[in-house]
């Protein structure tokens, strides 16, 4: 049963069994150290990717893992060492605990813990979270704010629909943007909310960046055909859901219905799982007016006019 749920959970991350190997620390640019969060698993492939952005005595680390590895708090510490530097603010890109869990650890890193401000975007419904597993308070951001530290200047966005409070960051001295979970280095995202997640696509799509630094899996330098791509996938799944239904309002169909039409190569076990990627498309068709929800987890599409 534990090799079934870590089956579903790699598919539908994207992953297949053939994750790049990427180094524990690496120097991906003049101005960012990557530095893997040292917790490998299905949902996080290679391990969340933590990033120290910066060329001065102050930086700033966007994502701090999922916490309790000593491994990665001693490269974390060995590359603040040789660096001559100290963190001056961690950005978090959501609330998931693959990315806030490191908090603590990573304040153990520096002189000063008290001096770092811990940052993001607030939950929505939320009137106020504690930071990871510390006890420090959110700075919370807004939309359009930028961060600056020497050698960078970081743009915030909101991309909500991995989760409400997702966020990424437009590093303006390379147009690149650190895409979190809202666009992997392998494999396609997972999501809450898929209507709002094909807008926060189109918003990064607008930016047209040079290069992605996502939240997990390897640097993506085709970053415009990576977005493309994404938005292609989730399109072509899409359109298989909907003729699938039909257009007439009397046939009523079941998310599992849909699964058992469009997903014809993916095994039972993982049935599930893709009646709720199902449920989200059938959920965002219903807010553009496609279909209706016309009894209990019962759908059908709406006749064309």
């Amino acid at each position: 049963m534990g090799n079934k749920i870590a089956s579903l959970a790699a598919y539908f991350s994207g992953y297949a069994g053939n994750l790049v190997s990427l180094p524990t620390v690496e120097n991906i640019s003049p101005r960012i150290t990557r530095l893997l969060g040292c917790n490998p698993s299905p949902m996080t492939l290679q391990g969340t990717n933590t990033y120290l952005v910066g060329t001065g005595k102050s930086r700033i680390l966007i994502d701090t893992g999922s916490g309790g590895s000593v491994e990665y708090t001693t490269h974390l510490k060995e590359v603040l060492s040789s660096n001559e530097t100290t963190i001056q603010e961690i950005i978090l890109t959501h609330w998931h605990p693959d990315h806030v869990g490191g908090i603590s650890d990573v304040l153990t890193c520096v002189e000063n813990p008290d001096n770092v401000r811990i940052s993001k975007l607030p939950q929505e419904g939320l009137m106020e979270e504690i930071g990871g597993n510390s006890e420090r308070k959110y700075h919370y951001l807004n939309d359009g704010d930028e961060i600056l530290t020497e050698g960078a200047t970081l743009k915030v966005y909101h991309t909500p629909g991995h989760t409400t409070d997702h966020l990424i960051l437009l590093l303006k001295e390379e147009n690149a943007v650190f895409s979190g979970d809202c666009i992997l280095g392998q494999g396609t995202a997972v999501f809450e909310d898929l209507f709002s997640y094909m807008k926060s696509l189109e918003k990064i799509l607008s930016l047209d960046p040079c290069i992605i630094y996502p939240g997990h899996g390897p640097v993506v330098t085709e970053a415009v055909e990576k977005i493309t791509n994404y938005i292609e996938h989730r399109n072509m799944r899409e359109k298989q859901i909907l003729d699938s239904i039909g257009e007439t309002p009397t046939d009523f169909v079941s998310a599992m219905d849909i699964v058992k039409k469009v997903y014809t190569e993916t095994p039972w076990y993982l049935h599930k799982a893709a009646e709720n990627n199902v449920h989200h498309h059938l959920t965002k068709l219903e807010k553009e007016g496609y279909v209706s929800e016309c009894h209990v987890s019962q759908w059908s599409g709406l006749a064309s006019t």
